[in-house]
């Protein structure tokens, strides 16, 4: 079980652009890292757009965003297009990083239960040891606590 203050695990992944990013490629800043069940659901679009919303204060506090699920890099793509997000999403299919920082969990809904990805987040510091965790996030007003939970560490 990941904890704060442990490495943060690396992780390479297609993003929404058709490039990659690593986290070793973020070295050196804060890294929000949410996990997402699904693309163009409501509460996975309100968490998105919040996040979007804050981003300028994420960066004045040298900060990336980005939101994974296990959704495709077309339907990542698509769905940044249409909510006009402002931030990298990733794709992991395969659930490598989802399941090394423990998104991915039993679930139930309408009494019955099933492995799927919680809505969660990482904050990685700047020298790549996890700051925050938040195992279990409620879409709205998730962005604003994140944000909130970054000025503390600064």
């Amino acid at each position: 079980m990941l904890k704060e203050g442990d490495r943060a695990p690396a992780f390479r992944l297609p993003a929404d652009d058709g490039g990659e990013i690593s986290l070793k490629d973020l070295s050196g800043k804060h890294v929000v890292l949410y996990f997402y069940p699904k693309a163009s659901t409501p509460g996975c679009t309100i968490e998105a757009n919040e996040f979007r919303e804050l981003k300028r204060e994420f960066d004045k506090l040298n900060a990336v965003i980005l939101g994974c699920s296990a959704d495709t890099v077309q339907a990542q793509a698509k769905f940044k297009v249409k909510q006009k997000l402002n931030f990298a999403l990733l794709s992991d299919p395969e659930f490598s990083a989802i399941e090394a920082y423990d998104a991915r969990r039993m679930k139930s809904f309408l009494g019955k239960s099933f492995l799927g990805i919680v809505r969660s987040t990482a904050l990685i510091g700047p020298d790549g040891k996890v700051e925050k965790l938040w195992a279990n996030a409620k879409s709205k007003g998730h962005a604003a606590e994140v944000l909130e939970a970054l000025k503390t560490l600064q």
